[in-house]
């Protein structure tokens, strides 16, 4: 069924094919899959080429783009077009769009009204993923923890927030703990000692950072377990995890927070603590040294 209006950006757009991707036709799914990999070339291509790309006819891609409420292929393309001149000139962008919030509000906001639209946005994120978590697969993730020896942190760019908070919490457990921070550009090489049966955990959202897909693919070559913290099912980390936990974060003001990805972030943490408190047997020199 069709959406009854179009998405405005890229990323509604992502949203909405993730939720609707089970549903979608055999030739739908191959065009759902290039427009979440190859969003840039979507931009630039006619619809020729995407059609070629994909192996459908034209048709299907206008089915695609009506499926989602466009009136045809140029009205989508328009929101890619759009996409790339925000990250052609980011900075020009923010300034953009903060004109944009002022231009249409009533009157001036105060920066406390900033801070308050702002944070009632996250506290709407927060509330969605509560709602859509996807307990099979949080579990499936916080097993993978238990049984992992040697666990690896990845997150590029904006993820990389995530990646380092990960990496202090898993510390304090007796667990073999490694950030792949990729500091001058070493990414490869600190993956040198990554084994089968090591789990990594990858954080990466669209745009997906390229280091943060490169070590994902390493490690699942070499044998080890993948949990990805993504924000849809045809990621390319989701692609080949082992668990996929999915979250997409609140835009407020054209600015997306980090907030519920901190907040699945710690939940994730503290479901391994409370699971490995419960595994834990004290040795009876333990269990008397405690008694005495």
């Amino acid at each position: 069924m069709a959406s009854s209006a179009p998405p405005k950006t890229v990323e509604r757009l992502l949203k909405e094919i993730s939720t609707e991707f089970e549903g979608l036709s055999k030739q739908l799914k191959l065009i759902a899959r290039y427009v979440e990999q190859h969003r840039d070339h979507i931009a630039l291509e006619g619809i020729q080429d995407m059609a070629e790309h994909c192996g459908v006819q034209p048709s299907a891609v206008i089915r695609f783009a009506k499926h989602f409420g466009f009136s045809g292929f140029s009205e989508m393309q328009k929101i890619f077009r759009d996409g790339i001149s925000r990250q052609i000139a980011p900075s020009r962008n923010y300034q953009a769009r903060i004109r944009e919030v002022i231009a249409s509000g009533q009157g001036e906001m105060t920066s406390a009204d900033i801070a308050r639209e702002f944070i009632g946005g996250s506290i709407a994120g927060m509330q969605e993923l509560q709602r859509s978590l996807h307990a099979p697969s949080f579990v499936k993730a916080v097993e993978l923890l238990v049984q992992a020896d040697c666990v690896w942190v990845v997150g590029s760019r904006r993820s990389f927030p995530v990646a380092a908070y990960l990496d202090y919490a898993l510390q304090h457990t007796d667990k073999r703990i490694h950030l792949v921070s990729a500091l001058g550009s070493m990414h490869e090489g600190q993956l040198r000692s990554l084994r089968a049966g090591d789990v990594m955990i990858a954080v990466s959202f669209a745009p997906y950072a390229e280091e943060t897909q490169l070590c994902a693919e390493a490690a699942v070559q070499r044998g080890a377990k993948l949990i990805a913290i993504t924000d849809s099912r045809m990621s390319p980390l989701a692609r080949d995890a082992t668990a996929a936990l999915l979250v997409q974060d609140n835009s407020t003001l054209g600015f997306r927070s980090l907030t519920s990805t901190m907040g699945l972030a710690q939940s994730l943490f503290i479901a391994l603590a409370y699971r490995l408190e419960l595994d834990y047997q004290p040795t009876q020199q333990q269990a008397l040294a405690n008694m005495s």
